[in-house]
């Protein structure tokens, strides 16, 4: 399937710092995905390559956390064939108005009953490490999602409030997942108006990197699955001065020795605007099918 965005959508999004759509995923993809998510969080890594981020594993994490694994795209062609979709790179160069997009990360998230908050951030707080400072997202939701469920929670408009923030407090499982951000929304004189991603499965959202967000408790009976594609300007560089800011420990690795430039094996360009995409995209999505 293929995703086009209005004008009013893109309207929508400068005005709200964020946009809910629905049909970003079919139910064979869905599926797929399901399986797909239970192996990786098995250790199971169908192209032998691990991860960037593995955050929680069958056994050996606390079963009452959000589980959590970054770009594994890299470990599994399924999840690749989502999140380097062509249609989704245009989609989030659109809504930036950059000349194409990169992935900067995927997220594979997987929050079963009871499972406990991820702590309100902004995304960009955590991306120093390149130039420009810019990230665009789209969450798509693998299960029905409702405020019972723990789904995605955005402040309206908060992309637009002044002194962007560096990361604070706890992520998992803090004690006030809304804390940061009420104390933000203080010093801006705000009261913040907080928007719940309810969305069949399938649907999703787009959102600014400065945008707040965070999600609860998961206190329905239901299993919460989410595929996460995070992009950045397809002309991003490294930030040498700020490598060990943020995620930079991890992600730094892949910088040249003798220049900035972003490698295309490890972020590839989806789409750009003179109709470039990286080629290697091809192989890793070839077969996709259990």
């Amino acid at each position: 399937m293929s995703f086009l965005l209005t004008k009013e959508q893109i309207d929508q999004f400068n005005a709200d710092g964020f946009l809910v759509v629905d049909n970003l995923v079919d139910e064979k993809t869905i599926a797929q995905l399901h399986t797909r998510f239970d192996r990786l969080f098995q250790g199971e890594f169908e192209t032998g390559i691990r991860p960037d981020e593995v955050n929680w594993q069958e056994h050996d994490s606390d079963p009452e956390l959000t589980r959590q694994i970054c770009n594994a795209w890299k470990s599994d062609r399924c999840v690749a064939a989502t999140v380097l979709r062509e249609d989704l790179g245009q989609a989030l160069a659109q809504l930036g108005e950059w000349p194409g997009t990169r992935i900067v990360q995927d997220n594979v998230l997987s929050k079963p009953p009871a499972a406990r908050a991820l702590g309100y951030h902004q995304d960009n707080a955590y991306l120093a490490w390149y130039t420009p400072l810019e990230m665009l997202t789209c969450w798509i939701a693998l299960d029905e999602t409702s405020e019972d469920s723990g789904t995605l929670e955005f402040v309206r408009g908060s992309h637009r409030w002044h002194g962007q923030q560096t990361p604070e407090g706890a992520f998992h499982d803090p004690p006030d997942y809304k804390q940061v951000m009420t104390a933000a929304a203080q010093r801006e004189d705000r009261t913040p108006e907080v928007i719940y991603v309810e969305v069949p499965r399938g649907g999703g959202s787009f959102h600014d990197g400065w945008t707040w967000h965070g999600s609860g408790v998961n206190r329905s009976q239901n299993w919460r699955r989410a595929l996460v594609l995070h992009g950045m300007r397809s002309d991003a560089q490294f930030a040498p001065e700020h490598l060990s800011h943020g995620n930079g420990p991890v992600y730094s690795r892949y910088k040249h020795l003798d220049d900035c430039e972003l490698d295309e094996n490890y972020f590839p360009i989806l789409w750009q605007e003179d109709g470039h995409r990286t080629p290697g995209i091809s192989s890793i999505t070839a077969s996709t099918m259990d």
